[in-house]
């Protein structure tokens, strides 16, 4: 079809339709593999569309030629793919991308799925855990002394607790309010409530760092299902409004970082919010990425829910909760529920089982007693390398 001259084709809107996560925590028995295709079965099963749809798939984390060996897999032959790896941001940048292709009219109904067995293969002994990514390029220059993805964050923490009396009960508080919201999610690793005396007395990871100050290791997959305006009539779910994205790439090296107190989701976050043309003070919950309790505190900042330095005031009242004033991480989050690896695509099914009303016990309820409307979903890669943040919107 030739375009009309000086007519503007409109884009399509882009909604998430689908969404679930794959068996989760201690899976001994299970293949990446296994992960990827349940948890993207599942995804498509709870749209309520026939696979026949999905043209468009992304995934990253597996595979020689990701991701074509994992569509494979699935038995998909997908006309649009993304294999886009940034990290824990990762998911994030792929819905941004999906969403413009979508709306575009490059695809139809992209699939994002995720999986990994990242706490069986160090226990069977087919890993080991990583002190760094590699050494060449630009980290060859930080590899040689010892300098540890864990030792890069708390250096960052340390930074913002010097500029601004960031205290390590501030930080600790973050934990804590993760544990009590996992301890309504059936589906999250570890429960049982803690206390910020619990976080403060654990064995020393890095320097502020204690053991519950970092996220967990587990095994886990996850999928979403983001399809074009069109065929939310024949979904069995209600639709959740993909609003505005941003992204953002940072620094690789921390010689290049000019500020650890700020984390690249100032420029995603802004990105996101001025596209969606919604201010961070509308929003009703946040997923935010939880490596560890500074990123979530740092990236609450950036986002605009609080002033820079003032995020250690604002994690302490207990905000963070499922009943408080800015939930954020509704399943526990890294710290408490699932952390697999690169953890972004379990924000954004999350964002969307909260905007649904689809959260059980943990479900979050706007002061009128009403389903949230609005939610973000930002993830982080690397050591604050990277980020990529979605706002989605219900109804």
């Amino acid at each position: 079809m030739t375009p009309t001259p000086g007519k503007r084709k409109v884009k399509r809107k882009v909604a998430a339709v689908g969404v679930s996560l794959a068996d989760c925590g201690r899976v001994d028995e299970a293949t990446p593999y296994t992960l990827h295709a349940q948890a993207a079965r599942r995804a498509v099963a709870d749209a309520g569309l026939d696979r026949s749809v999905v043209d468009g798939f992304a995934s990253a984390g597996l595979g020689t030629l990701a991701p074509a060996e994992v569509a494979e897999y699935l038995g998909l032959r997908p006309t649009w793919v993304d294999s886009t790896s940034v990290g824990g941001s990762t998911w994030e940048v792929m819905a941004a991308h999906a969403a413009d292709a979508i709306a575009a009219g490059h695809a139809n109904a992209v699939l994002l799925v995720y999986g990994s067995t990242a706490r069986a293969d160090i226990k069977a002994g087919r890993r080991t855990g990583n002190l760094s990514f590699g050494a060449r390029g630009p980290l060859q220059f930080e590899v040689p002394y010892g300098h540890t993805l864990i030792a890069k964050y708390a250096m960052a923490a340390r930074r913002h607790m010097h500029e601004y009396g960031t205290t390590l009960e501030q930080l600790a508080s973050v934990a804590v309010q993760a544990r009590a919201n996992a301890a309504a999610n059936p589906e999250a690793m570890f429960r049982a409530p803690i206390t910020v005396d619990d976080v403060l007395s654990g064995p020393m990871i890095a320097d502020p760092f204690t053991k519950l100050h970092c996220c967990i290791r587990s095994d886990g997959g996850a999928a979403v299902l983001l399809a074009a305006e069109e065929y939310v009539r024949d979904c069995r779910t209600a639709p959740v409004w993909i609003l505005g994205t941003g992204e953002y790439v940072s620094h690789t090296t921390m010689s290049q970082w000019a500020d650890f107190t700020v984390s690249p989701a100032a420029v995603s976050g802004r990105l996101a919010f001025e596209r969606a043309g919604i201010r961070p003070d509308e929003i009703d919950l946040a997923e935010i990425y939880d490596a560890f309790t500074y990123m979530t505190l740092v990236t609450l900042e950036d986002l605009g829910f609080c002033a820079k330095g003032e995020g250690g005031a604002f994690v302490e009242k207990g905000r963070l909760t499922v009943g408080g004033e800015l939930p954020v991480n509704t399943d526990g989050g890294g710290l408490s529920a699932q952390h697999p690896g690169m953890r972004g695509l379990f924000l954004l099914v999350e964002a969307v089982r909260q905007l649904r009303g689809d959260a059980d016990a943990r479900q979050v309820r706007r002061a009128d007693g009403s389903l949230p409307r609005l939610a973000v979903a930002s993830g982080t890669g690397g050591w604050f390398c990277s980020s990529g943040t979605v706002v989605l919107g219900r109804g």
